[in-house]
């Protein structure tokens, strides 16, 4: 069986499950480099100087790009040792669109369902957790993984996308009470966690949604998973 066609582990049909994996969805943080482009113009006096700004420009460009690349850890397709392949730590991948990137933590290579750990189907944004004791990392059809700094800070939004898939409170998006109108056929599922493991331990809370949600995030969770909602608004 492909690793696509496994099923989320924990994964049952109710109104409240804990441990239920939905396929996270929506939009996610997106980057893109200009690299410039250069004209060409008469000769002038100076013309040397100018040559040399361009030159420096490009060095700059150069050294963007390969920050860039420094951020991806592992690429989004292939089975990874842990410990050889890539280190433990926290992982993310985002602009998956499509509903088809799909991960699996492993707790030995033997390819069997007693061997997963956690494992997910991902639209949008997604933060994995890999820990020592891990033996493999499998990931299928999603875009490049980068290291999370667990220190890192950002400009937390009050609003988010409601196929967005995970975000990281406080960093990601601000602690409160948001509000998703709008939501049909139980459709849109929410997730409070902790953790990034995917466990069931990691989860706080979760529901599938008829109409309007209303949850409120504290400041003291780690984590927020929506899918197929309508786009959340803080409301206070």
């Amino acid at each position: 069986m492909g690793m696509k066609g496994k099923v989320a582990l924990g994964a049952v049909v109710g109104i409240v499950v804990i441990g239920a994996v939905s396929a996270n969805s929506g939009d996610s943080d997106s980057t893109s480099s200009d690299k410039g482009s250069s004209s060409s113009a008469q000769a002038k006096p100076g013309g040397e100087k100018d040559s040399a700004k361009s030159a420096g420009d490009k060095t700059e460009e150069q050294a963007e790009e390969k920050a860039e690349e420094k951020k991806v850890a592992f690429e989004g397709d292939g089975e990874f040792e842990v410990g050889t392949d890539i280190e433990p730590g926290t992982y993310r991948t985002t602009g998956n669109t499509d509903g088809m990137c799909y991960w699996e933590r492993a707790k030995d290579a033997s390819g069997e369902l007693d061997s997963l750990l956690a494992n997910d189907n991902v639209t949008g944004t997604s933060y994995v957790t890999v820990k020592a004791t891990d033996k493999l990392f499998k990931s299928s059809d999603c875009n490049d993984w980068e290291a999370v700094d667990p220190k890192a800070k950002g400009t937390p939004a009050a609003k988010m996308a409601g196929d967005g898939g995970m975000y990281r409170v406080g960093v990601d998006i601000a602690p409160g009470t948001y509000k998703s109108t709008g939501n049909e056929d139980d459709m849109c599922y929410w997730e409070r966690t902790k953790d990034a493991e995917h466990g069931l331990d990691s989860i706080i809370a979760n529901n599938n949604v008829s109409g309007s949600a209303v949850v409120k995030i504290s400041a003291s969770d780690t984590y927020f998973k929506t899918s197929g909602c309508t786009d959340w608004k803080k409301t206070g």
